[in-house]
This record gives C-alpha cells, sequence and structure tokens, in this order.
C-alpha cells in the first residue's frame, strides 16, 4: 500500500528489511503471556502500552492481525474512536472453537471492529457462528495472493508415468497432519518419494513413524526454507500434497504451488476446496488411503498431471498480491471515511 503511511507494532526481532512497506517498526516492550494465568496481567500491561502508542501515533485506521489475539484486544480496548479493521488467520479462530475463553476474546474484537476480514468464504462462516451471527454485515472476504510475477512453473511437461517426486511444505503439527501423507507412501502401488519441508511438534514423531513403516529411503524431511529458496525448489518436484485435516483458514502454500505448475493433491476441507476451484485432486483428509489412491492415479496417468499443471496456472490468477493489497486498501479508505 504504497500510498498509505503504515506503523506497524511487531516483537522482537523486528525484520528490519520489512522498512521498505512500512513507514516506521515499532517493538513492542511487554514479554508475552499468551497462556495461562498471566494472560490477565500481560494483556493489561500489554494494552497500556499500546494504548499509549496509538495516543502519540492517532492513526486514521488500525489494521489488527489475527482476530481475538492479545494484541488485537489490546487494540480493541484503546482504540476510541479509531476504526479497526480486524484481519482474521485461522489459528484464532480455531483455538476459539474449543476454548471458551479465547471466543470471548474473538467476541470482543469482532464488537469492536468496524469490518471483519477473512481470506475464505468458509473462514468467515465460521467466524460468524462463533459471533452468533451478530456481525454479519461486517464480514468481508479477501482472499490472500503472492507475487505471481516472482513465480516459475516448470519448463518440461510430464511425460513419463511411474513414481512421483512429491513435495509437502507447513508446520509439522497435529492439524497439518503430514503423518497422512508419510503413511500414504506405505499403501502406495508405486515407490513415490516425499520431501517434508517445515518444522513443528511433530517432527520427531514423523521421522520415527517413517521408520517404523520402512520408508526412510523415501522419506526427505529438510527444515523451514525461506519464501524465495522454497520457490526456487518447488518447479524440481512432480506433485505437491497438502494434507491438512482439520481447519484452512486459506492454504496460501497451495497457490505457491499452482503459480509454479504443480498439480496438487489436497485434503478435501471447504477453504481448500473453495480456494482450489477444483483444480486439484482431492481425498478424504486424514485418510491415508485415499490419498495413496489419488496419488497412484497421478503417477499412472501424465496426461491428468499435464492438465492439472495447467489448470493450477489458470486458477492461480485470481490471488495476484496487488489486487490483494487494492482490496484491503479499498476498505480502509470506505471504513475510514
Amino acid at each position: 500500500m504504497s500510498d498509505t503511511q503504515t506503523t506497524f507494532l511487531g516483537r522482537a526481532p523486528v525484520d528490519h528489511t520489512w522498512q521498505a512497506a512500512f513507514g516506521r517498526l515499532v517493538t513492542l516492550s511487554t514479554a508475552k503471556r499468551p497462556h495461562g494465568p498471566d494472560f490477565d496481567p500481560y494483556l493489561d500491561k500489554l494494552t497500556r502500552e499500546v494504548g499509549a502508542l496509538v495516543t502519540k501515533i492517532q492513526p486514521h485506521a488500525i489494521h489488527a492481525q489475527y482476530l481475538g489475539f492479545a494484541l488485537s484486544q489490546a487494540f480493541a480496548r484503546t482504540a476510541g474512536g479509531i476504526p479497526i479493521i480486524a484481519i482474521a488467520h485461522g489459528p484464532e479462530v480455531m483455538v476459539a472453537e474449543h476454548n471458551a475463553r479465547e471466543r470471548e476474546g474473538l467476541n470482543e474484537v469482532a464488537a469492536a471492529s468496524a469490518a471483519i476480514v477473512a481470506p475464505t468464504l468458509a473462514l468467515a462462516d465460521r467466524i460468524d457462528r462463533l459471533t452468533d451471527h451478530r456481525f454479519t454485515d461486517r464480514l468481508t472476504v479477501i482472499p490472500w495472493g503472492i507475487q505471481l510475477h516472482h513465480a516459475r512453473a516448470r519448463d518440461r511437461p510430464a511425460t513419463g508415468s511411474g513414481p512421483l517426486s512429491l513435495v509437502h511444505a507447513g508446520r509439522l503439527d497435529d492439524n497439518k497432519s503430514t503423518i497422512t501423507a508419510i503413511e500414504a507412501l506405505a499403501l502406495t502401488d508405486q515407490p513415490h518419494h516425499l520431501t517434508a519441508i517445515g518444522h513443528g511438534t511433530r517432527r520427531e514423531h514423523l521421522e520415527q513413524r517413517a521408520t517404523e513403516l520402512g520408508l526412510r529411503d523415501r522419506i526427505q524431511f529438510e527444515p523451514f526454507l525461506p519464501r524465495a529458496e522454497l520457490w526456487r525448489r518447488l518447479p524440481n518436484y512432480d506433485a505437491f500434497v497438502f494434507t491438512t485435516s482439520g481447519l484452512e483458514a486459506f492454504g496460501l502454500v497451495l497457490i505457491e504451488a499452482q503459480a509454479h505448475g504443480l498439480p496438487v493433491a489436497y485434503s478435501d476441507l471447504p477453504g481448500v476446496r473453495e480456494v482450489l476451484g477444483g483444480t486439484g485432486m482431492p481425498y478424504t483428509p486424514g485418510d491415508p488411503r485415499s490419498l495413496a489412491a489419488v496419488l497412484d492415479e497421478m503417477g499412472q496417468n501424465p496426461p491428468m498431471r499435464r492438465t492439472l499443471a495447467k489448470a493450477a496456472l489458470h486458477n492461480v490468477r485470481r490471488y495476484d498480491i496487488d489486487d490483494t493489497a487494492h482490496r484491503v486498501r479499498e476498505l480502509t479508505r470506505r471504513v475510514i471515511s
């Protein structure tokens, strides 16, 4: 939003390469205590710090990232007449569905907001239910996007049938369900190879499970990669495997994979289905046998992979980050006026 002067509030360490995008970077000093008995004192202290900054800066509008998290609650309590645009990302909605206290925080921020942005209709519907439909008119869907002109599809089309070189990228936790991909490889007719890129609490368990299934020569674990490095490597694979089993707010990595011409095998969740628009191969979430069947079908059918790759490049045109920025900017202007 080059025509907008933005102050970014973040936590140390703040990446100062962001200075190109934001007019000013402010590092918050309140120590983070997001859980447990220390949360209320933490929120009170954070609210005082944020309140002083809001009074000093006097912004025309506030973008509160993560509907319901502590910083957004601090904004809700200090904004006064300054309009808030709350931007939902997914994790805060997940915790609010299972925790009454988090749900109260989400409702507090929703009530204080002039507008609530969600990247998919599926996530907007979840928020609408969690807030008892009291703020339906404040909800708007603005899909996330990427810099499409930086992406490069592979320069060789799929020709031969046989084992696939698969890639999975994301957090290694229970919701992302990387275990589904690992167990699926034990059930495939073809010896597909999987590269799992990312870090998370389930890494050790996933490696152990791969060993138990005799798959360590077919599964390679790699640490989290910066976006530029991930994008450089994506065209080297035959297909992308997306395994989330619960709520998925958007799944930006799906668009990154498609922008590089990769066919996608995906867990058939509402938000993912909405983003892909029928341009991937769905399987039953959390079901390794269902995924194994999809992978074998993709491996045996090069014409289908070529069709999926073409459809992927067409679908991804809907997710240009410039369009996202334009829509957020226009929403901000409407809210201010």
